[in-house]
């Protein structure tokens, strides 16, 4: 625990550290750049240089940080505004005073003008105003440009998690979900004291021990899905004495795509569930189609008219979600209800 608070402040020391140096960086090239063009000016000595580029800009600096560092987090941020007003213009007043004073201290490189007039202090301190106006509108921008992208951040950080918590939820559903199917299916054997019954908690063992341990990444390669559920339609066939007719194909090449995990099972179980699965004139359509990085999955099966489970709806509705989250934009989902059969076909985007 200390330790990932350690981590956590040296990141935090690091990532201000960074700041700082990006800012010194920025204001060192600005100074640079125009003591660099006014180098070409012969009429400049390098104290001139020094007073005009360095010692100003240095004052106007001091001025964008105060506004950026305490007066917009004290009182802009906090909505006080006519206190925000206040400040900013009494610090503008003294910066003037200030500023005027510092070119008494340099009045011929400052104050004096082409003609060997001085600037009255008037005319000065307006053009300071002016001047440090300028330094506090920027600073204003650049805080609440940096506020905006730091709020953006953190919405985006919090909507992430708030996803990656409802996903870690829906995904928690499936198991106990299927779990449930498939321990009915295997009790029905058992009451039945059938002689594959063995034979079905091996596989259901199978199939869970994908679940548990091939699952917990965001996406898994689709050969691996695909063979579970070959398994879990063999486990179905075990369940009906080998008399559930389902034409299963794959078509397409499979190579290297991956998938979100557990995401196709649900229109199967809802088929075995809800479907007649034993009548060998109207097996259980099974198609799925890949296509490079498409997917396209079909199912169709004849609808059981006794079979009415008021608990089921956990899965399509899971799905529909998952897809949502994890394939926005890159799915179509055509769900087809009809009298006497029942038809998904998905198209994924993987």
């Amino acid at each position: 625990m200390q330790d990932t608070i350690s981590t956590g402040k040296q990141s935090r020391i690091i990532k201000k550290a960074w700041h700082v140096f990006w800012h010194m960086l920025f204001w060192l090239g600005m100074i640079s750049f125009f003591i660099f063009l006014a180098r070409t000016n012969d009429e400049l000595n390098m104290r001139q240089l020094l007073v005009i580029f360095l010692l100003y800009p240095a004052i106007n600096i001091t001025l964008f940080y105060l506004n950026f560092l305490f007066y917009i987090p004290r009182f802009l941020d906090k909505k006080r505004y006519w206190a925000y007003a206040c400040v900013i213009l009494l610090t503008i007043i003294v910066y003037g005073i200030g500023k005027y004073g510092v070119g008494l201290q340099f009045k011929d490189v400052v104050l004096i003008h082409s003609k060997n007039k001085q600037i009255s202090f008037t005319s000065y301190f307006f053009s300071t105003i002016f001047t440090s106006l300028i330094f506090v509108f920027l600073s204003t921008v650049l805080k609440f440009t940096t506020d905006w992208f730091l709020n953006e951040r953190i919405q985006r950080d919090l909507e992430n998690q708030r996803l990656s918590a409802e996903l870690a939820f829906l995904k928690s559903q499936i198991n106990p979900h299927f779990l449930f199917n498939s321990l009915n299916s295997i009790y029905s054997l058992a009451y039945q004291r059938s002689e594959t019954t063995p034979e079905a908690i091996l596989k259901l063992s199978e199939i869970m021990r994908y679940m548990l341990y091939e699952c917990n990444d965001n996406r898994v390669d689709l050969s691996k899905e695909l063979q579970y559920l070959q398994n879990y339609i063999d486990l179905q066939k075990i369940r009906f004495g080998n008399k559930a007719f389902i034409d299963f194909k794959v078509m397409g090449e499979v190579t290297n795509q991956q998938i979100v995990p557990l995401l196709l099972i649900a229109f199967i179980e809802n088929a075995f569930k809800h479907g007649v699965a034993n009548d060998v004139m109207t097996p259980i359509k099974l198609l799925i189609n890949v296509d490079e990085c498409k997917l396209h999955f079909y199912i169709q099966n004849k609808k059981h008219t006794h079979n009415r489970d008021a608990v089921g709806g956990i899965g399509l509705t899971n799905v529909q979600r998952r897809l949502n989250l994890l394939y926005p934009d890159k799915y179509t989902l055509h769900i087809r209800d009809e009298d006497d059969t029942y038809t998904c076909e998905l198209s994924i985007t993987l």
